[in-house]
This record gives C-alpha cells, structure tokens and sequence, in this order.
C-alpha cells in the first residue's frame, strides 16, 4: 500500500486559517471562557443630546477630544445606556429612544466599549420617587402591562443585535424600591411586580441567554433596605442575575466616609444571603470637590473587588460627562472648561 504524503498542502492550509480567523472574529463573545474584567464605566446617555447642542469636549491638554475616547483613556471599558419609551425631545429629560440608543451602543462598541441598557419603562424618567407608565400604556391592564414589557424589551434588543451589538447588562427597571409601571406593578403588590420583572428578563434571555439581568435599587448602604426588597424578590420568585445598587452619599446627606463600612457590609451580605453577583451601576460625587470624590471612587472600587468570591462585577458613575452648565446636575465629573476633573482618575 502507497504511504501518503500527510503534509497539507500549504494553499489548504492558508484556507484553513484564514477560515478559522474568520469565524472566530464573528462568534459571540460570551462564548469566551475567560472570566471578564472588572467592568469600570459611566452612563453617558446625555451625550448626544450635549453633541447636539453644541458642546464640545477637551483633554488635559486643551485638544478637543471624543468623549469616549476621554472616559476610555481614563480606564473605562464600559458604558450604560438608559431607554425611554417614548420619550419627548427635552435636551435632558427627553431622548433615549430605541434608535437613539442603538446608535450610541454602536459608537460604544465601537471603540471597544461593554454596554450595560437600562430599561426605565417609562416615557421619561424612572427613579424611586417615580414611576410612571409610558402614556400609550397608561389603561393597559395587568395582561396588557406584561405584553409590553415583553415586547418593548425584546424589540429594543433586537434592534441592538441587528445593529450588532448584544448588550453583556440588562437593567429590567430603574431603582424600583417601590416597584415599577405604578400602581399596577407596586411593591403594595409583588405578586404583581414580580410577573412584570419576569417578563423584563424573559425577553432579555430570548434575545441571548448569557446577557446578565440586573434588578437595581438605591441607597447601596442600607442593608436593611435592599434585605427587605430581595427577601420580596426571592419570596416572589422573580428571575435575576445581579443586583444593582445605585450610591450617593450626597443625597443621603453624609460623607462617604460614614457610609463606605455599610456599602462594604451590604456588597458582602446580598452575595452571602443570595449568592447573586453584585455591582454598583450609579455613583457620583460633588463637581467642585474632585478630590472628594477621587476618594469616594477609589473607596467604592475597592469596596467591589473585595466582595468575596469575585462576585462583585464593576462600579459605573452616572453621567461624569454632564456638566454643570449644560445638565444643571452637581454630581458629575467634569469640569466648565469642558475637561475631565480628577475625580475620573479613580478609573485608571
């Protein structure tokens, strides 16, 4: 019997890895076993709209720069989108849209950015004090509320993976201590609260079942706070992945200085007592004490990589591109000039 020659032709072989590259370029990246980095990151979800009026932003050096770009050079690797609705075209209570969001996760993405998307379900904004149900949804009943959540979640993130882009978040509801789509989705009723939530997340995993559904309620340092909502969530059986906290020991009037034992005893306490992954998807601190607010940042961050098992996923600032003079809102990270503060190198 004639031995073959067992070397493989070296145009096959050409074939063979240009054709592995190829795929490989294209797979999804949850497929990775790499365990992913600590996410670090901003909402920026004004940014547009702060494009589109005009404002322009700069580095240290005075050159006009992507903002991006900006937060990327800092150590960011992660941005977060917030969606309305239907929203109206106020410059900074309106906008955030389904296409307004899909382009600015392609941009993100673009520069190599993870993209965490928090679903409000509201035409404007969703935050403990409330929590108002998109106008065209106002008469929908229970059945017809739980359709829409389904749906709306489901088409905005069809239209991100059309576009290309497959969220590694998904926020279902946007600090709900009290529930979301008042009153039908109320925590005075979890039973019905819960569907809704459930709902959020089984559109989520239709569109990718390894994309991570947060459930995210405020004041990260009240232990007794997010035990009483996440011994409901459990109780109720609600489907979830991570739960998201939102920090501002500004709002709660102390120094983060009184609060970070707590943030840490809380971070600890929902791993142990849920066995969920946590992470810290809105902070900020005061524009005009940067160095303050280095501090309360380099704390948080650290508060997160030393909850146990690493479980504790990343710390995302709320809007530090937002200047004062464009947004009116005190806690961002930049200054008038239209540079980054200092606050931003916590990131690097």
């Amino acid at each position: 019997m004639k031995k073959r020659n067992s070397q493989i032709p070296f145009g096959l072989l050409v074939f063979i890895i240009v054709f592995n590259y190829s795929c490989c370029i294209g797979q999804d990246v949850y497929d990775s076993p790499i365990k992913a980095a600590f996410s670090k990151g901003a909402d920026v979800s004004w940014l547009p709209q702060m494009e589109a009026t005009g404002y322009h932003f700069y580095d240290a050096d005075g050159k006009e720069k992507d903002c991006l770009q900006l937060l990327k050079d800092r150590g960011m690797n992660t941005i977060r989108l917030r969606v309305f609705v239907h929203p109206n075209s106020d410059k900074a209570s309106g906008h955030c849209s389904k296409d307004e969001t899909v382009a600015m996760a392609v941009r993100a993405q673009k520069i190599g950015m993870r993209i965490m998307i928090d679903f409000h379900y509201s035409d404007t904004w969703a935050d403990p004090a409330k929590q108002t149900k998109p106008a065209l949804w106002a008469k929908y009943d229970l059945e017809e509320l739980k359709n829409a959540v389904y749906d709306h979640t489901y088409e905005v993130l069809m239209a991100l993976k059309m576009a290309g882009v497959t969220p590694e978040w998904v926020q279902v509801g946007n600090e709900i201590p009290g529930g979301m789509l008042w009153p039908e989705g109320s925590t005075s009723n979890w039973s019905q609260l819960a569907q809704l939530l459930n709902k959020g997340y089984e559109a989520t995993k239709a569109i990718q079942p390894k994309i991570k559904v947060i459930v995210h309620i405020d004041e990260g340092n009240n232990n007794e706070k997010f035990r009483s909502f996440f011994d409901k969530v459990t109780e109720y059986k609600v489907k979830y992945d991570v739960i998201g906290m939102s920090y501002y020991p500004f709002w709660i009037k102390k120094e983060h200085t009184e609060t970070n034992a707590d943030l840490q005893k809380n971070l600890n306490d929902m791993v142990l007592r849920y066995g969920k992954e946590v992470m810290i998807v809105e902070v900020g601190g005061e524009y005009d004490k940067p160095q303050n607010t280095k501090e309360l940042l380099d704390a948080t961050i650290q508060a997160v990589k030393n909850v146990p098992d690493n479980k504790g996923l990343g710390v995302l600032y709320w809007e530090p591109q937002g200047e004062k003079s464009w947004s009116g809102y005190s806690l961002n990270a930049w200054q008038s000039d239209g540079k980054p503060s200092l606050a931003l190198d916590a990131f690097k």
